[in-house]
C-alpha cells in the first residue's frame, strides 16, 4: 500500500504502532488530542498534524486508534475527518468499539467513496512495541488484502467477515482476557492465603494445561505488584460492558462475563481504573480484607 498514512490516537499502543509504521519506511502523519503524545513520534520521522482532518488530508490510508466508539464517531464523522480523506482512501479503525458503531462507520465511509475495515487488536503495549499484535478485521476481502502491508508491521491479521465482525471477535477476546485475569487473580490469592508462595505456584503452572499468556504476563504483574498500564482497567471495563450490551441485543444471558464486568466496575469505582487490568487482583484482595498489594516478604 503506497502513499501517506494518517494516524489518529498515539496513546499507550498507538504510539508504538505509528512508530513501527515509520520505521518500516511508511510516510506517517499523526494526530492526538494531547499534542505532546504525538510529538514523541517526531524523532522517528513522523509528521505531527494540528488537527485530525489535517492528518487525513491526502492520506492513502487512515489508521484510527482512538479511545472509544463515541470518540471515533465524533472525530471521523462530526469533525469531518472522513470528508477530508481523498476518494478511495482506506479507513482502518483499530479501536475497540461496539459492533453497531463499526457498522455505522463503514456505511459513512462507503457513502463517501472510502474503503473501510474495523480491525481491533490484542496484545497490549508489549505486542504493539514488538509488532506481535493479533489483528481481527471486518470488511471486504479486497480492502483487507490492500491493507496487508500495514497489518504486517503490527503483527498477524485475520479477516473474520464483513464490517463489524472484527469488533465482534475483539469482544470475544476481551471476554476471555477479563475472565482469565479474574481466575488467575483468585487462584493466586488462594495460594497466598493458604500459605504457598504465589510466585512459585505460578512458576509451577507454566507449561501445564493452566498455562496462558495471562498467567505468564499478568500473573507476573500480580506477584510483583506491577500496575503500570499496558491496558488500563477502565478500558477492560468498557469492553466487558460492551460485550454484555451486545449479548443483550442478541438475547443472550452470559453470567460469567457479567460477574467479571461487576468486578471491574468495582475496581474502577474504588479508584484503580488507571492501573493495568491485572490490578483486578486488588479487588479480590479488597473483598477479602487483605492488603491491596502483595507484601514483598510473602
Amino acid at each position: 500500500m503506497g502513499g501517506r498514512i494518517g494516524f489518529l490516537g498515539t496513546g499507550i499502543m498507538g504510539f508504538h504502532m505509528a512508530r513501527r509504521l515509520a520505521e518500516a519506511g511508511h510516510a506517517v502523519i499523526a494526530w492526538n488530542r494531547s499534542r505532546d503524545k504525538a510529538e514523541r513520534l517526531a524523532p522517528f520521522g513522523v509528521a505531527v498534524a494540528d488537527t485530525a482532518a489535517e492528518a487525513a488530508r491526502d492520506a492513502a490510508a487512515l489508521v484510527v486508534m482512538l479511545s472509544s466508539g463515541p470518540v471515533c464517531e465524533q472525530v471521523l464523522v462530526a469533525d469531518g475527518v472522513l470528508d477530508a480523506l481523498p476518494l478511495g482512501a482506506r479507513v482502518v479503525v483499530m479501536s475497540s468499539i461496539p459492533v453497531a458503531t463499526a457498522e455505522r462507520l463503514a456505511a459513512e465511509a462507503e457513502a463517501r467513496g472510502l474503503a473501510f475495515l474495523d480491525a481491533p487488536v490484542s496484545g497490549g503495549e508489549r505486542g504493539a512495541a514488538a509488532g506481535t499484535l493479533t489483528v481481527m478485521a471486518g470488511g471486504r476481502p479486497e480492502v483487507f488484502a490492500a491493507a496487508a502491508p500495514i497489518f504486517a508491521v503490527f503483527g498477524r491479521a485475520t479477516l473474520i467477515g464483513p464490517a463489524g465482525t472484527g469488533e465482534l471477535a475483539k469482544l470475544v477476546n476481551q471476554m476471555l482476557v477479563g475472565s482469565t485475569i479474574a481466575a488467575v487473580a483468585e487462584g493466586l490469592v488462594l495460594a497466598e492465603r493458604g500459605g504457598a508462595d504465589p510466585a512459585k505456584v505460578r512458576e509451577a503452572l507454566l507449561g501445564g494445561f493452566a498455562d496462558s499468556t495471562i498467567l505468564r504476563q499478568h500473573g507476573e504483574r500480580m506477584v510483583t505488584n506491577d500496575w503500570k498500564p499496558g491496558a488500563m482497567s477502565t478500558v477492560q471495563l468498557k469492553d466487558t460492558s460492551t460485550a454484555l450490551a451486545q449479548a443483550a441485543a442478541l438475547g443472550l444471558d452470559l453470567p460469567l462475563i457479567a460477574l467479571v464486568d461487576g468486578l471491574y466496575a468495582d475496581l474502577v469505582a474504588h479508584g484503580d481504573g488507571a492501573l493495568d487490568h491485572a490490578a483486578l487482583v486488588r479487588e479480590i484482595r479488597r473483598r477479602n480484607r487483605l492488603p491491596l498489594d502483595r507484601p514483598a516478604s510473602s
